[in-house]
């Protein structure tokens, strides 16, 4: 079978991640319960006119792709896979406006036709002139994972050689204010980096978009190879570390062969605790590191984990603003990625130093 590697990044979150020279080099903080993803030059990547009509997720798939293809050497591809938790709900939400302003009389289409899901993979292929496999997977928080499931296969399976792969969710202002209504993001502003103090419910919600050139040949660019992932819908905190157990033993691992542990701890009390079984428990004499005090919170943030255990294993650095616990290790090979949302859509991702 072949192998997966990751040749190339590129992400745009509310941190200056953009830029590919650089790893969290300069980390910005927040106090407030919505963060935006910082924004790169469009123009740069997008003609103006083209931009204009773009909503914000499109423009964030769009360049972050760009910035995966350049560093993989790229033109194009043989297949698009996106994954995305509410789409690009900013042009939802217009469309359903205009329908109940106008009381359904004199709509145009626009709105209705850039608010699909498959708009950011759409787009995508028509920059790159791509015609191959393109596919959406809408999961909610296992939306990426569902992505990078699909690559992997048909990498393994030598059905395709070179996939572009990527999670993106924008933020929508109607969406934004049900989310707090029902409890799912903080009620009052938190500063990000003191999230995990915040004994509250909720989250910080944010957007950004990350997406990864997959490919079954190593290169100079290589990050890292993807070894395994898998989701679980339900997952009790009683299994969790059963079927961890489970998880590993499958690829010839335990715990400990796993030198870094990347974990998704977003401050919500009701939730961190499985986080918490694991950095209390089997991991606790492992590194550990989280990232949502810099990214907030939204469906498909753990692709920006992802980015964040295939920076940790190319440079062999961890920066000193994403670590949980102050334990260290020289040599840095394989990394284990966990995430869930809300109690639900449980993820296991393994990446390993090439």
């Amino acid at each position: 079978m072949k192998k997966v590697y990751i040749n190339g990044s590129g992400t745009i979150s509310s941190q200056k991640t953009f830029d590919n020279s650089e790893f969290l080099e300069e980390v910005t903080t927040y106090n407030d319960t919505v963060i935006p993803a910082v924004n790169p030059v469009y123009k740069d990547f997008i003609p103006g006119s083209a931009a204009r009509r773009m909503a914000k997720g499109v423009k964030m798939g769009v360049v972050a792709s760009n910035l995966a293809m350049q560093e993989a050497e790229l033109e194009s591809v043989d297949a698009i896979i996106t994954g995305t938790g509410m789409g690009c709900v900013v042009d939802s939400e217009k469309f359903l406006s205009k329908l109940i302003d106008d009381n359904e009389q004199f709509l145009t289409p626009t709105s209705f036709i850039q608010s699909t899901h498959n708009t950011v993979g759409g787009q995508i292929a028509l920059g790159i002139q791509c015609k191959g496999y393109n596919f959406t997977y809408v999961h909610s928080s296992v939306s990426f994972e569902s992505a990078l499931l699909d690559a992997q296969l048909q990498l393994i399976n030598e059905e395709e050689k070179n996939i572009l792969i990527g999670g993106v969710d924008e933020i929508g202002a109607h969406t934004t204010k049900v989310h707090g209504l029902v409890g799912h993001i903080k009620e009052e502003n938190t500063e990000t980096f003191s999230v995990l103090k915040s004994n509250t419910s909720g989250a910080v919600c944010s957007e950004g978009a990350s997406f990864f050139v997959l490919s079954s040949e190593k290169q100079e660019s290589t990050y890292a190879e993807v070894v395994a992932v898998q989701t679980f819908n339900t997952l009790s905190k009683e299994n969790l570390q059963t079927t961890l157990n489970s998880f590993l033993m499958e690829h010839g691992l335990n715990v400990s062969t796993i030198d870094l542990i990347v974990l998704g701890n977003n401050g919500d009390v009701d939730y961190d605790q499985y986080y918490n079984l694991l950095a209390e428990g089997a991991f606790s004499e492992k590194q550990q590191v989280y990232y949502k005090h810099l990214s907030g919170e939204h469906n498909t943030v753990s692709s920006f984990g992802f980015w964040l255990g295939a920076k940790i294993l190319k440079t062999q650095t961890v920066p000193a603003e994403t670590r949980l616990n102050q334990k260290q290790i020289n040599s840095i090979k394989t990394i284990l990625l966990y995430n869930q949302y809300r109690g639900e859509n449980h993820s296991f991702t393994i990446l390993k130093q090439c």
